[in-house]
């Protein structure tokens, strides 16, 4: 032990403090000069090997109480924000970093804060909606955005509302049985209806005549799922209104969402009990093509209730869902595993969920990573909404759902993946400094063009590495 040393600086003084000391004090208790104890504390001098056994033995702690437990957690977030490509054309040496969070965790958790504040303001930027005069609009609630953020800080699991469900689901097992069940409880006539009646529409409540009409277009998935919805409609109506009266929304309209996506989430779970569901997952390594074919839904309606599987104790792999058409509008967003395009991106065209109109139908696997380095699997394929009829517009839909790549092995997908190098894709290019890429679309905010005089780069953008 002797002849090893250790800066411990900030954590001295932390001590001190703590033990209500003055510099002077410390030093006289362990028999050194004040102006040592003040070079210690600004790591300018090491704290020796037996320094520690005097402290530990005078002040009478143990030397593990010194040690920074936190140290190599903080050490890997600092990694993590450096790996931006922002920091690209900076040197800086793990050690370094190690020696920055062991050694100055005050200045390292400052770093952090400032970083995630600077990540967060860039994505303002990029969603600020303006005015024609460029004057910045006083803002709005977004009822979608209040309805997705109830949602995402649930992480899109209801507990209660899966209990009642899979209670229910003993004897509703069956589109037969929870029509008789409706018509039994309530006295409504399920019957199904072809489009003259229907309108365009899935599902009517027809409150005079007391029927219920699904629309015969509808494939049997799409059947059963109506029907689960207007049970939960007629009978979880207290329960889901519970959960609503939690959230702090600015209007009616972000209520009346997530009351719907609600009204969902239950009927999903009733087609999908959650234990049963889980337990299938597992089985069949969250191959959600095989997942809807045992429970006899769609594949949409198997990857959305993949992204619910986080009940406390018998979480699943947590999985962030998205929906897009072929312009890229987004027209569904579940956020089960903290994915960095689950509230802002999307956009990127490197992402399989935008190339897989290239191939509807069929499913595609692909191994993505963020500017950050962090790395995600990520299951893509095209669906339909409308249609059923010759004539009958119907809309072609990309849904990907996406998860940490740590949970890789634990996927039917591994094998397609495990040797590839991951697809590097950004949450949008105005937020994205990865440089010379050929997909982008815009600049990043915060550099300067290169001009290309004397030479063309061969990319849309051409940036300052600094």
């Amino acid at each position: 032990m002797a002849g090893k040393t250790l800066y411990l600086g900030p954590r001295l003084k932390k001590l001190r403090r703590e033990l209500g000391l003055t510099q002077a004090n410390m030093a006289a208790d362990l028999e050194i000069s004040a102006s040592y104890i003040a070079l210690m504390e600004r790591n300018q001098r090491p704290v020796t090997a037996e320094m520690l056994i005097k402290l530990a033995t005078t002040y009478r702690i143990d030397v593990a109480d010194l040690a920074d437990q936190h140290a190599d957690e903080t050490a890997a977030r600092l990694q993590s924000a450096l790996r931006d490509p922002l920091f690209a054309d900076i040197a800086i040496e793990r050690l370094d970093i190690e020696d920055i969070a062991t050694s100055y965790p005050g200045m390292a958790e400052a770093l952090l804060r400032l970083y995630t504040a600077f990540g967060e303001e860039q994505l303002a930027l990029a969603t600020r909606r303006e005015s024609a005069e460029g004057i910045a609009r006083e803002p709005v609630a977004d009822p979608v955005v209040e309805a997705r953020a109830f949602l995402s800080a649930r992480r899109n699991c209801f507990p209660p509302l899966d209990d009642s469900a899979a209670a229910a689901a003993k004897e509703l097992d069956s589109f037969d049985a929870m029509q008789r069940h409706i018509a039994d409880s309530f006295g409504l006539d399920v019957r199904l209806a072809d489009d003259g009646l229907m309108r365009g529409g899935l599902r009517w409540h027809d409150y005079h005549r007391r029927r219920i009409h699904i629309a015969e277009r509808l494939d049997h998935s799409g059947r059963r799922f109506q029907l689960a919805l207007q049970i939960a409609i007629l009978e979880q109506g207290e329960a889901i209104e519970g959960l609503v009266a939690e959230g702090r929304f600015a209007g009616e309209g972000s209520r009346s969402l997530v009351r719907r996506a609600l009204q969902s989430y239950w009927a999903a779970a009733l087609l999908m009990p959650y234990r049963a569901f889980r337990k299938a997952a597992e089985e069949l390594r969250y191959d959600v093509e095989a997942l809807a074919a045992r429970f006899s839904v769609s594949f949409e309606q198997a990857a959305h209730r993949l992204t619910t599987l986080q009940k406390p104790g018998e979480e699943g792999v947590p999985f962030f869902f998205l929906r897009v058409d072929r312009a890229g509008n987004v027209s569904k967003r579940l956020d089960g595993a903290g994915f960095p395009l689950a509230q802002h991106g999307g956009g990127c065209p490197l992402w399989n969920v935008h190339q897989v109109f290239a191939t509807p139908g069929l499913v595609d696997a692909q191994l993505i990573e963020m500017p950050d380095g962090e790395r995600y699997v990520s299951i893509a394929r095209v669906v339909r909404a409308g249609g059923g009829s010759f004539g009958k517009q119907s809309v072609p839909r990309a849904i990907a759902i996406a998860c940490s790549a740590e949970h890789l092995d634990r996927l039917a997908y591994a094998d397609a993946l495990n040797h590839g190098e991951p697809t590097p894709i950004g949450v949008a290019c105005r937020l994205c400094h990865r440089p010379r890429c050929i997909a982008r679309s815009a600049p990043p905010m915060g550099r300067e063009l290169v001009p290309a005089r004397f030479r063309d780069s061969g990319v849309p953008f051409d940036f300052s590495a600094d």
